[in-house]
């Protein structure tokens, strides 16, 4: 349960920041800085998908059906 939680969570990041870096590079509309400012919340959302990134990159293949082949 602790495992599926962790990747759920780390997904979920990783959708809202790629969803947001769609709105930076189509909109010039950054949603975190928006929301959060540009002060040590947004670092935080920042680092938070960052390491979201870094989780995924070694444990996707045991969480993707399709890799897991």
């Amino acid at each position: 349960m602790h495992n599926k939680l962790v990747h759920l969570v780390a997904f979920g990041l990783l959708v809202v920041g790629g969803l947001n870096w769609l709105l930076v590079g189509a909109f010039d509309l950054n949603l975190v800085t928006m929301l959060l400012g540009e002060g040590t919340a947004a670092n935080v959302v920042y680092i938070l998908v960052g390491l979201a990134a870094v989780l995924e990159m070694f444990t996707h293949k045991g969480h993707c059906k399709d890799c897991s082949n």
